[in-house]
């Protein structure tokens, strides 16, 4: 009899027929199908993800950062390195970078072999218990190669920068605004889920409940590239919490996502090109609220350009905020003329986002759909709470693949 373990996987309704219902119970919202895995069929699937973080592997091209990693370790142990501090920042947060992204190639390879041992010893000792470990590390690393490869995907000229996010409410009056506030929350916990640093710039409350806008950035390399994916008109349907009737709503809000600038950019702002105006912060409450005129409006004047912070206490830091929004948001306005003259010269065979990219259905059914690449969850509270690592993964292929054709 051949050695067996059991795996779990979880299932869509529709993918619950007649025949599997016997075999599948109802956890948070979704169904689950127990099936049987053999020794052979775990080595399988490990050959199959050996050839995954092979291909990972040759786009990595591990040997040649290591040798850029000696290099730049010399520069490091100049001891006039910090003499000029700018190249020096260089200098360190791109070794920082190199070193992460080979040891965690290696990692993943050394995990890979160690599941195949695993899997070798399991057969020899005819040990169901060794097999049944073997196919839990399998699912984790598994899940592990699978992101770093979506990682190799992000080859644009940004795609390596942090994100800085804005959501506004737009059509669905109260209802919108509180939609707003759940996907700000939805964005923060999924970098709090990654362990991705955030800070939130600056916030305009609506009058009822929930927010006009809100402009935040996250702090992690590559974030840009995840999260521009999520560009786009988000449209939520349930039943209204605001309407003593009950009735069903439908309610949009936008999300606009930018690379944030870097010193390398040279995007000079003069001083005569900017109208600085201060005023009192706003908000919920707080010991600094609408006590000081900390917060700083910037109205960029060639283009109209207006941005706002105020969400540090001091003036100067919330003026250095805006001035860091600004620039970004120059940097999207020049890199998107720039889109825009080579679409000229192409003609109209780019790809369109479209305004509305993904709906969030509570009622009558519970569901989230991306428009684009037909990819759905039936469990929106866990979407709400930041499971949207999926949706990313998807939007990030999807995109790869427009680019291609």
């Amino acid at each position: 009899m051949p050695l067996f373990s059991w795996k779990c996987s979880a299932l869509s309704p529709e993918q619950v027929t007649a025949w599997s219902r016997p075999h599948c119970g109802w956890a948070d919202g979704r169904s689950v199908k127990w099936t049987l895995v053999t020794a052979a069929d775990l080595q399988a699937d490990l050959a199959a993800l050996d050839r995954t973080l092979t291909s990972i592997e040759a786009v990595i091209d591990p040997a040649a950062k290591r040798t850029e990693i000696a290099a730049l370790q010399e520069q490091a142990a100049a001891p006039n390195l910090w003499d000029d501090q700018e190249n020096a920042q260089k200098v360190t947060s791109r070794l920082s970078r190199l070193q992460a992204e080979v040891d965690r190639v290696v990692g993943l390879r050394s995990r890979l072999d160690d599941i195949g041992v695993l899997v070798e010893l399991a057969v020899e000792e005819d040990d169901a218990a060794t097999l049944a470990e073997a196919q839990k590390e399998f699912k984790g690393l598994s899940a592990d190669i699978e992101a770093l490869e979506i990682r190799t995907l992000l080859s644009g000229e940004y795609d390596q920068r942090e994100a800085l996010v804005t959501i506004r409410s737009e059509a669905g009056g109260v209802d919108a605004a509180d939609f707003a506030s759940m996907l700000l929350r939805m964005y923060l916990r999924w970098a709090e889920r990654h362990g991705y640093s955030t800070e939130v710039y600056d916030t305009s409350f609506a009058e009822e409940a929930g927010i006009k806008s809100a402009t935040f950035t996250v702090k992690e390399p590559f974030a840009y590239g995840m999260l521009s994916v999520e560009q786009g008109t988000h449209r939520l349907v349930r039943i209204s919490p605001f309407d003593n009737q009950g009735r069903r709503q439908t309610s949009f809000a936008g999300v606009d996502v930018l690379p944030v600038t870097e010193e390398t950019d040279h995007i000079d702002i003069p001083e005569q090109d900017i109208r600085v105006d201060v005023f009192r912060s706003s908000g919920p409450g707080g010991q600094s609220v609408n006590t000081t005129d900390s917060a700083v409006r910037i109205t960029h004047l060639p283009t109209g350009l207006v941005v706002s912070c105020q969400n540090e206490k001091s003036q100067l830091q919330n003026k250095a905020a805006a001035l860091r929004v600004l620039q970004s948001r120059l940097l999207e306005r020049a890199r998107a003329e720039k889109e825009a003259e080579m679409r000229g010269l192409l003609g109209d065979g780019g790809n369109s986002w479209g305004s509305q990219m993904r709906s969030y259905v509570l009622h009558p059914y519970q569901m989230v759909k991306d428009l684009r690449t037909d990819h759905e969850v039936g469990n929106p509270d866990a979407v709400f709470d930041g499971d949207i690592d999926g949706f990313i993964d998807a939007g990030v292929r999807w995109r790869r693949q427009q680019g291609e054709r």
